[in-house]
């Protein structure tokens, strides 16, 4: 029989603790599954040491994580195959003519990189690589630039096929398909608000993002000749999220398909080797089992906590501020937000979805300024995609979102820390508007999935 403690102070101690690890710079899996193991030793009983495999098998054995790897091999095959690459420098030329078109073509490639990739550390470091040095060397204001880049990598946490998507489902027991088509609007929405703010903020001040330059500018014929060159990947990505929407395959039959397709783009562009797809290989191997040993250990720590009645003492917690079923979303997003400036993105949902998304579905939004609200059956499609976009901000916030340090490790010796988190605060504003757009008007989540799947 293990020691007795009230919740309260079990709830200090347990996240106290993992605080305190983690900014001592322990890795996340070892910290919450040790965390989750020596509490359940000293404070549970006999009976809950059965908690430990039947919180870790249900997700060796959980077919929709079998999409993980895939989706992290087709993006990896890809890169090393130099797509991306070309991918932006044909989306440059094409738009070179425009004020800010550098940082337009950032935001439009990291949006199609994000329907490749689904991670947010690869868009913001090949991006980074890639888009930030040409922006810096065509004048382009430094803020700007690292602005644009910031939030056009925060998308592949949005954009199907999100690998965020992919445990989200798994963890809320929520259809992934779904999940990708309700994500598909307000990541389009979000991208295109990025788009109009550097495109308006160039054209108000020339300087901010100077067009290119006449002599380097190509015809309307060179530019049909650059399109062709990035039209496989271009309808790889299209055909993979046209059989999830269409229903035609599953997540993971797409996933399989979309790994394929990228073999077969990556040999039309005669960059198919061995060393290639063995870097692509290990680079999907180490994700994957960062993934993974992050949800063991998290599922652990988390599952210990619920039984011992955390679920019921955080709802009851939030409903006693009496703020009502918006109120209390709200206090849901300021957390997400500050834990996403010390926590991976996988951490803190495997932390936070389980106790969050039961008392989202048990409580009634009516809808907000007089208009239509969500019906019970669609609350956890809907607060879903509304944590992915809330996701996006705690990876822009300073000063410890992760975001900001993934552009850092890239960037040149002249851009300061401090300039990149300037170039934070733009878009962290527009990514409020997002969010608040998408709960004020949930049709912008639900729309395409009633449509692709019926009511």
């Amino acid at each position: 029989m293990g020691l007795e403690i009230g919740i309260g102070w079990l709830t200090l101690l347990m996240f106290g603790s993992l605080v305190i690890l983690l900014m001592a710079g322990l890795p996340l899996a070892f910290v919450t599954g040790g965390l989750g193991v020596v509490f359940l030793f000293v404070f549970g009983d006999a009976a809950m040491i059965h908690i430990l495999p039947s919180r870790i098998f249900p997700f060796m054995t959980d077919y929709q994580l079998s999409a993980i790897p895939l989706f992290i091999f087709m993006a990896s095959v890809l890169e090393r195959a130099g797509l991306i690459e070309e991918l932006f420098d044909v989306i440059y030329q094409v738009l070179g003519g425009l004020r800010g078109g550098l940082a337009t073509a950032t935001i439009i490639a990291s949006t199609i990189l994000a329907a490749m990739v689904g991670v947010i550390g690869a868009t913001e470091v090949t991006m980074g690589i890639i888009a930030l040095p040409a922006m810096l060397k065509r004048h382009y204001n430094p803020e700007m630039a690292c602005g644009a880049i910031l939030a056009g990598g925060t998308l592949g946490i949005l954009i199907p096929p999100s690998i965020l998507a992919i445990i989200f489902a798994v963890v809320a027991q929520q259809s992934v398909g779904e999940l990708f088509v309700g994500a598909l609007l307000p990541g389009l929405l979000l991208s295109g608000l990025y788009i109009l703010y550097v495109t308006a903020r160039s054209y108000i001040n020339p300087t901010y993002g100077p067009a290119l330059p006449v002599e380097e500018r190509v015809d309307f014929r060179g530019k049909l000749i650059l399109l062709r060159s990035v039209f496989a990947p271009i309808l790889l990505v299209m055909l993979v999220l046209g059989v999830i929407f269409t229903g035609i395959a599953t997540p993971v039959e797409a996933a399989g398909i979309g790994t394929f397709g990228a073999l077969v783009v990556a040999a039309l562009a005669r960059r198919l080797s061995l060393p290639n797809l063995k870097q692509a290989a290990m680079t999907t191997l180490r994700a994957s089992t960062m993934v993974l040993w992050i949800m063991f250990g998290a599922s652990i720590f988390v599952g210990f906590y619920v039984v011992e009645g955390g679920q019921q003492f955080v709802t009851d917690a939030l409903l006693a501020t009496g703020l009502g079923p918006y109120g209390i979303l709200m206090i849901m997003m300021v957390l997400l937000i500050v834990l996403g400036m010390f926590l991976d993105w996988v951490g803190i949902l495997l932390l936070a979805v389980p106790i969050f998304v039961p008392l989202m579905t048990s409580l009634p939004f009516d809808g907000l300024f007089g208009l239509p609200g969500v019906q019970p059956e669609d609350i956890s499609l809907w607060f879903g995609v509304v944590y992915m976009v809330n996701m996006q901000m705690s990876f822009l916030s300073p000063p410890f979102g992760y975001a900001l340090f993934y552009l850092k490790s890239v960037a040149p010796e002249d851009v300061t820390m401090g300039m990149i988190f300037r170039s934070a605060v733009p878009f962290l504003i527009l990514q409020a508007i997002g969010l608040f757009l998408v709960v004020v008007f949930p049709e912008i989540i639900l729309w395409l999935p009633r449509l692709a799947y019926g009511d």
